[in-house]
């Protein structure tokens, strides 16, 4: 069927015509497909309609099937018409933020086109009475999370919710992937398409689409093939592509200059004191976002830019993932609205919600990604003709070479990879037993469906008859214990009877396991946000923090509930989250090196001046200081500084790879150093590299250095070194959560976090001794090689020094490259104004 033949086609141009817009060529080609009954992936950059591409092709759909009464075909429909009401479209968002804004989009068109479609929305904040209507006559499109989508897969006799079901779109396809969150959509998409080949459903909706809707991301045919790997098992692979938008976004990137250069940077401070110099852009701007990458920063930031400019009181505010929820929606209200002057915020505004209002965005500090960079640059101008413009305000002075590395990156479109996750057995442990809470499931069936997924397309027979085991009779190690004992099989089929272990298991569906957090309350009532347990657990009465953008008393907690009164006081604590810092991708990793070589260039040829980024220009004090206390590293050489100072010898190494990987790099040298002789180190590491430092001189020179930094035997030397098993215990806890063995307590009384890791420790530790072999216990260890240590990272950093020119200096004193990475080390002893005044006279020192 050709698109432009179509009814569906010509009521949407004439709807599109009377707004004074016409489709783009990438919208037209989707439609095409999506009446074609082909599923495929949609990559456009943020602010072009890809929303549109989908949700009005499943109306062009729609209206090709029912041409003379698309209008009124399921408004007086019988409850037996399957064709004409019920869910048409499903479309999976990963955020509950951006479900109210595209839910707002699609109404507006519905509305507009005189149709009788309910736009549906069904997550976390969903209230009771809109989930009992939903169940009774489900809306044609429903907006939901993987997690809820879990929750209705646990219902009693869901197929019939998703029997009229047409299409499947997942939006910013790209966040999920690579995450726990994208194997459940992976694994509801499995149960979905299968239901639609089952022989009541398939004379129905036999033509279930899938379409991802993505951002530019490295490996966007992998992300193609994760998401509709399970379409292959009942059609065979073909016909599915991905559609891009021959868009060229324009992006302006603009970085903001201190007053003054420090040759001897240090990072954290210097973004604050910047904020005389963002007051000028909120003003100049209709309404601008400043991105903070961690939640207590962002509270700073809020009150600092208040202070310096008062008047903004009322037209600025904070939004971040720990506010209050209504306070967060009035936020989005008021930003969509255009009554915003500016927002303080975090990643929880990095993804597609539309606010047309935000002209201008400032990154504070390196976001550690290209990608990451782009979506937050795309927050503003988000049309497809407008630019996106975008400030980088640095946090020390020596991250302004990253805004020249993004600037270098965006241009060569080097963007990250999502690497998708493969063999996660605790969403697979959790997704059974949701299936075994509604109609329960037989094992061969659910199988073959299990391995038409990419996550699990490699589990071996041996591996399910494990998770069988382990699911009724509490595997190996447990099965003493009947709470472990959750499904029952009665005749072949598997399912949870019992209603206590059922409720129990829907209040933990889900991924996304954090510290647990506590509510912040008003002693007079009033609800604020919610706080990690761990720092609650630090205060003392009368103690200050602040949250919201407010200083607030602790008063103390009653019923796992943090009372607070508000305060007056000018000082305040500002709460940190675990697990803030993101570490420098491998991409950005690599043009920092080529800008550094374009940095030595610079200081040896003063007339390429003009061929040369600002940020560089602007650094080139430091360079010179560096290149002339040591020496500064081109793209194939690796930097290595010998340092005595009275706090004893200092080794510094500069790969440019990130803190994770410097974090296993530190250790499994020193490992490998203790093997030549006797000695101890402490560590500490920043982004761009690593220190070790000893009481004695450390032995690395020319004769050992390649052997040091060799990648034969990393595997073992990675588990000697470092206390993997420390590790892999901690992580088991998420995996023991996920996998439903922990029960996190009901709402109100959650158990304490030291609570859940001994629980946790002790089954790590039962498993370690009665089942070895335990594929929760191999999993915790994967997951801390392939994450916490970025052991293929490494790898190739070392395959890649291999081939690298190895330079070893020996300053007479702290070069502006180790200097941030020694501040990094002393934080931990002192107070942010010890420290403060500790790095001044260290500053003053040196610069004598």
């Amino acid at each position: 069927m050709k698109l432009f033949d179509t009814k569906g086609y010509s009521v949407i141009q004439q709807w599109l015509t009377s707004k004074g817009n016409q489709p783009f060529t990438f919208q037209e080609e989707t439609w095409q497909q999506i009446i074609d009954g082909y599923s495929g992936l949609v990559n456009a950059p943020t602010g072009c309609g890809k929303t549109f591409s989908v949700f009005l092709g499943s109306l062009i759909n729609f209206i090709n099937h029912h041409p003379k009464d698309y209008k009124t075909k399921n408004k007086n429909a019988r409850p037996d018409d399957t064709v004409g009401r019920g869910l048409q479209l499903l479309w999976i968002t990963p955020l509950r933020a951006l479900a109210k804004d595209i839910g707002r989009a699609m109404e507006e068109v519905i509305e507009e086109l005189g149709m009788n479609w309910k736009i549906g929305i069904r997550n976390g904040d969903t209230d009771i009475s809109e989930r009992q209507k939903q169940k009774r006559q489900m809306p044609e499109v429903l907006i939901i999370t993987p997690e809820s989508l879990h929750l209705l897969l646990a219902q009693k006799h869901y197929p019939e919710f998703f029997k009229s079901l047409k299409i499947i779109a997942v939006d910013e396809w790209h966040e999920l992937l690579g995450s726990k969150r994208g194997v459940q959509v992976e694994l509801a998409i499995s149960r979905l398409v299968a239901m639609s080949y089952e022989p009541l459903a398939a004379s129905q909706n036999s033509q279930l689409c899938i379409w991802g809707i993505s951002a530019t991301i490295g490996n966007l045919e992998q992300a193609k093939e994760v998401l509709l790997s399970p379409l292959h098992l009942w059609r065979g692979a073909g016909g599915e592509g991905i559609i891009t938008a021959e868009i060229k976004k324009k992006t302006e990137i603009e970085s903001i200059f201190p007053d003054e250069i420090e040759k001897y940077p240090w990072a954290g401070h210097l973004g604050i004191k910047l904020v005389d110099k963002v007051i000028p852009i909120i003003e100049q701007s209709k309404t601008t976002l400043i991105f903070i990458n961690t939640r207590g920063m962002s509270e700073r930031w809020y009150q600092e830019i208040l202070t310096a400019n008062p008047d903004l009181a009322g037209v600025i505010a904070l939004h971040h993932g720990s506010i209050e929820r209504d306070l967060r929606m009035w936020v989005e209200e008021n930003l969509h609205t255009g009554k915003m002057k500016a927002v303080v915020c975090t990643a929880s505004l990095d993804l597609g919600v539309d606010f047309r209002p935000v002209e201008t965005v400032i990154q504070v500090g390196s976001p550690k990604g290209v990608a990451r960079f782009l979506q937050r640059a795309g927050r503003s101008g988000h049309q497809p003709d407008a630019t996106s413009k975008i400030y980088f305000l640095p946090t020390h002075s020596l991250e302004l070479i990253e805004a020249a590395a993004l600037k270098e990156a965006i241009k060569q479109n080097l963007i990250e990879s999502r690497q998708p996750r493969i063999l996660c057995f605790d969403v697979l442990i959790q997704y059974l037993s949701t299936l075994a809470i509604s109609d329960g499931f037989y094992p061969d069936e659910i199988f073959k469906e299990i391995r038409s997924t990419y996550c699990y397309r490699e589990i071996t027979e041996n591996e399910w008859q494990q998770i069988l085991h382990f699911i009724t009779a509490g595997g190996v190690a447990l099965q003493q214990y009947d709470d472990f004992k959750k499904i029952e099989i009665i005749d072949g089929l598997y399912k949870i009877n019992n209603r206590h272990v059922a409720m129990r298991h829907r209040m933990h569906i889900g991924t996304i396991v954090s510290d647990p957090m506590m509510k912040v309350k008003f002693i007079s009532g009033g609800y604020i946000g919610v706080i990690e347990e761990w720092f609650i657990s630090r205060l003392q009465a009368g103690d200050v923090f602040t949250l919201a953008g407010r200083n607030l008393e602790f008063v103390m907690i009653k019923d796992m509930t943090v009372l607070v009164r508000k305060s007056n006081s000018k000082k305040s604590m500002v709460p940190s989250w675990q697990g803030g810092r993101v570490p420098l991708s491998s991409n950005l990793g690599f043009m920092l090196r080529q800008k550094f070589e374009e940095a030595a260039e610079l200081i040896q040829n003063e007339k390429l001046k003009i061929k040369k980024d600002i940020e560089l220009q602007v650094l080139k004090p430091l360079f010179e200081l560096q290149d002339y206390l040591s020496h500064i590293p081109k793209k194939n050489e690796l930097l290595i500084e010998h340092i005595e100072t009275k706090d004893g010898y200092h080794l510094f190494v500069f790969p440019f790879e990130g803190r994770l990987v410097h974090e296993a790099m530190a250790a499994v040298l020193a490992y490998r150093i203790s093997k030549i002789t006797p000695i101890t180190f402490s560590f500490a590491m920043n982004d761009y590299g690593f220190e070790l430092l000893s009481d004695q001189p450390i032995p690395v020179d020319d004769t050992n250095v390649y052997e040091l930094f060799s990648p034969e035997n990393l595997f073992s030397d990675i588990h000697k070194s470092m206390n993997s098993t420390e590790m892999a215990r901690r992580k088991f806890r998420d995996i023991a959560t996920i996998g439903g063995l922990i029960f996190q307590g009901y709402p109100g009384e959650q158990k304490k976090a030291r609570h859940l890791q001994a629980s946790a420790s002790l089954l790590f530790n039962v498993f370690a001794e009665y089942d070895p072999n335990n594929l929760l216990l191999k999993q915790a260890y994967n997951e801390v090689m392939e994450q916490q240590m970025e052991e293929e990272r490494l790898r190739k950093m070392l395959e890649r020094i291999q081939k690298n020119k190895i330079i070893i200096t020996f300053p007479k004193q702290l070069t502006p490259f180790c200097f941030p990475i020694k501040v990094d080390s002393m934080r931990e002893d002192l107070s942010s104004e010890k420290l403060e005044d500790r790095v001044k006279r260290m500053q003053m020192q040196l610069e004598k």
